[in-house]
Order: C-alpha cells, then sequence, then structure tokens
C-alpha cells in the first residue's frame, strides 16, 4: 500500500485483488466519487501512480478515505456502481455526467417487456415513467450490452415482437423463450423480466437458490427436459464470465472509423469458436481453436492442439479428438461457445456434430462449417438442418465467420510448421 498516501484511510487496511465498486471520500465523510473495477487494488491504486487531468488531481487532493463493496463479478460491479451513482449523487459523478456519450438501461412496459440500451441524449429524468425500469447511466453502452449477452444464457430474455412466422435465432439457442412465435405466456415471461430486474438489483443468489428449487421440484415430478433447461440456466447463473470489454475500468468512446456498429450488431454471435486441422503428409498432426467475441479476435484464448491418439492422414478423427479435449476443459473454466465454426465440409460438419451430440450440455451449441466452393473462389456455409433458420443471419455477418475461418486456418499451419520444423528427437540409450 506505498502507493496509496498513509494519510488515506482504506477499509480493511487494504484492496482486494477482485471485482467490486470503491467510494472515495472527503475528511468530513462525503462521497466524492464512486467507481467500478475488475480489481480494486489496482484500479484505486492507479489513482495515485498515473497521471491525471486537473479535475482528478484535485478530487484525489480531498480524499481522507477509501470504502469499497466487493462484487462476484464485474458485470455486477457495473450495474451496482450505477445504483449508487443513483442514490449519492457524488459531485465528481455528476460532472461526468455531463458527457452525452453516456448510455441508460430501459426496460420497456409491453405485453412482452424488452430491454434496449438508451443514449443519453435519447433519455431524460421526466421520461423514466415510461419504461418498467431504468439502470444508469452507464459509461460504457458496449459494456452494457455485453452483459446483457452474458446474462441472456442464464435469464432467456427477448427483444421479438410476436406473431412471427419462425423462431428467432436466439430461440434456437434457447436465450429467447419464443415470443416471437408466441412459445410463451406474457404471465410467464413476466417472471423471466422479473429475474433479470433481479440480477441487475443484486439478487443473483436469491435467483440461484430458486432455481434450485424449481429444478428440484422438476425431476421429483419427472419432467426431465425442464429439468435439463433449469440446470443449465443454472450452470450459466452460477459461471457468470465477464468478457473483455468489461475489464476496461475507462472504455474508450468511439472514434470516427471505428467499427463499432458492425462488431456491436454481430454480438449476436457472442463467442465463436473457429476449428480447424493440419497433418500435412500425414505427419505432425495438429489443430487449432481460435475465438471471437462480438465479431473481434480474442487471442489470448486461442489454443492449440498436438493430436494425440491419430496416425496417419485423417481429418475427421483429427478433428474429433480436439473437440473432445476442448470440451473437457469446459468442467475446469472455459467459457461455452455460441457457435462452432469448422473450417471444412459436410463431413467436417457432421463428425463435429457426433462430438457435440455426445456432450448433455452442449447439445444445444450450433455448428457450421465454411468451405470453398467447387472452383474455390466462392466461400459456402454448411449449415446442418436443425439449424437452418439461422441461414439468414449467418449470410449477413459472413465475412465474420470469413475471418474466423481463416484465422483458425493460419494458426493451425503455423503450429504445424513449428513442429515439422523441430527436430526428430532419438531414444536415450539404457545404460
Amino acid at each position: 500500500m506505498a502507493m496509496i498516501p498513509k494519510s488515506v484511510k482504506l477499509k480493511n487496511n487494504k484492496l482486494p485483488d477482485k471485482p467490486g465498486v470503491y467510494l472515495m471520500k472527503d475528511a468530513a465523510g462525503e462521497i466524492l466519487y464512486i467507481g467500478k473495477a475488475t480489481s480494486l487494488k489496482h484500479r484505486v491504486e492507479s489513482y495515485f501512480t498515473r497521471p491525471r487531468d486537473n479535475r482528478i488531481q484535485e478530487m484525489v487532493s480531498k480524499i481522507s478515505s477509501i470504502d469499497y463493496l466487493e462484487q462476484p463479478t464485474a458485470i455486477e460491479a457495473l450495474f451496482l456502481e450505477a445504483s449508487l451513482i443513483k442514490r449519492h449523487q457524488p459531485y465528481y459523478n455528476v460532472l461526468e455526467k455531463d458527457d452525452k456519450s453516456f448510455s441508460y438501461l430501459v426496460i420497456t412496459k409491453e405485453q412482452y417487456p424488452r430491454p434496449f440500451v438508451l443514449r443519453a441524449t435519447d433519455f431524460n429524468d421526466s421520461s423514466a415513467a415510461a419504461y418498467k425500469a431504468v439502470y444508469g447511466p452507464f459509461k460504457s453502452a458496449r459494456a452494457v450490452r455485453a452483459s446483457l449477452d452474458i446474462i441472456r444464457k442464464a435469464i432467456p430474455w427477448s427483444t421479438c415482437v410476436p406473431g412471427q412466422q419462425r423462431h428467432c435465432f436466439y430461440a434456437s439457442l434457447k436465450q429467447c423463450p419464443g415470443v416471437c412465435v408466441g412459445d410463451i405466456s406474457p404471465r410467464d415471461y413476466a417472471k423471466v423480466i422479473r429475474d433479470l430486474m433481479a440480477f441487475f438489483d443484486g439478487k443473483r443468489k436469491d435467483i440461484i437458490r430458486r432455481y434450485r428449487k424449481e429444478m428440484q421440484a422438476a425431476s421429483k415430478a419427472q419432467k426431465y427436459e425442464l429439468a435439463g433447461d433449469i440446470r443449465n440456466r443454472l450452470h450459466a447463473l452460477e459461471h457468470v464470465q465477464d468478457v473483455s470489454m468489461l475489464s476496461k475500468d475507462d472504455p474508450p468512446s468511439p472514434q470516427k472509423g471505428d467499427s463499432s456498429p458492425e462488431i456491436q450488431d454481430s454480438g449476436m454471435f457472442g463467442r465463436i469458436e473457429g476449428y480447424d486441422v493440419s497433418n500435412i503428409s500425414g505427419t505432425s498432426a495438429t489443430g487449432s481453436m481460435v475465438v471471437f467475441k462480438h465479431g473481434a479476435p480474442v487471442k489470448g484464448l486461442y489454443r492449440k492442439f498436438k493430436i494425440r491418439t491419430v496416425f496417419g492422414p485423417d481429418d475427421y478423427a483429427s478433428l474429433r479428438e480436439v473437440l473432445r479435449r476442448r470440451f473437457r476443459h469446459s468442467e475446469h473454466g472455459w467459457e461455452w461457445p455460441d457457435l462452432i465454426l469448422i473450417d471444412g465440409g459436410a463431413g467436417q460438419v457432421n463428425t463435429a456434430l457426433e462430438v457435440i451430440a455426445s456432450l448433455e450440455a452442449a447439445r444445444m451449441i450450433p455448428v457450421m462449417g465454411l468451405a470453398k466452393g467447387p472452383n474455390r473462389d466462392k466461400d459456402e456455409l454448411v449449415i446442418p438442418p436443425a439449424f437452418v433458420a439461422l441461414k439468414d443471419s449467418l449470410e449477413k455477418h459472413k465475412d465474420i465467420l470469413v475471418h474466423v475461418r481463416d484465422e483458425s486456418h493460419r494458426f493451425a499451419i503455423a503450429y504445424h510448421r513449428k513442429l515439422r520444423s523441430q527436430p526428430l528427437k532419438s531414444p536415450k540409450a539404457k545404460l
């Protein structure tokens, strides 16, 4: 704590390296500023070590004590920060609020309420009564949208308008309860929205307890499919994964020429995993996994696999090994994908489907292929019948899928060449 002056009193005389919200106070105990952090320790210390503008320097000079509230995830810290700022209206947060780049999350008053992110320019205090609930303001609209995408796996909210002729993209992932085609009544959907609001209000533990009771009751009544659905939602709620855009305490505002509109629009895919195998000449076979989130590559999550159980040029067997090894890691914290893209045609896609079908919790993950056409001058999507409803959405963002496929191919080839360039090790003679 040498970075923070001894004159500043810290709660418990320490700062945890965990997500949470910090409250900076003056000598009279008045709150000067409230902020959120993925690491309370690193974030708070940064105020005393990094160069700041005059306004922040002035605030730091007035800090007498620092309080904090730990949170399980950065998402919960994000919403707690907004709630506390609204309640206390700290002086330096109010100054920040004048920035029109801030956003609000609102839930509409409709038969099937919908969550939307609104810019500060489209919202004012007098319009709040028009909504069922209002959260914010938030510094980053991207962080709020990313939070909604993550929560959707546990609490399947919808922005659909009833009366559609077919299920939407999210319904096929079980991330929409079927508002689009009338699969859920307004009364039952109201319960979904109440759960969503409860999560935003910091009541995740209450939701988890209730889901456990509902799962046990469904299982006891031999409603095993319902019990399985609740179990998957419960698992998603207990293992909320913060995405990279939530790890930035001060996200930059979009700049001219920024590709954020495309990335936000492609957020419908959430986490895409791309796979390819390489075994030129049947030696040094390798596999690759690349990860894209909201349309952008996350290279820190790329993984490479040295094929261990396949001898000779067998792409299908190699792909089968890669996927089985990958999903074993889901038991140790690897986040579930929202879409799997295979570099290859129907054979590779069917192989992947076989592996996914053997994994109870992963059966609803869409699997697609992207193959070169007959003349290798056109990329063709290979979409299994079970996911044909996604065709329009996938075609719309085909450029992103091509990027994923090309990355998985590049990554597999690079690792394959590296292994082939290594000299063969001779066995040591026994003495």
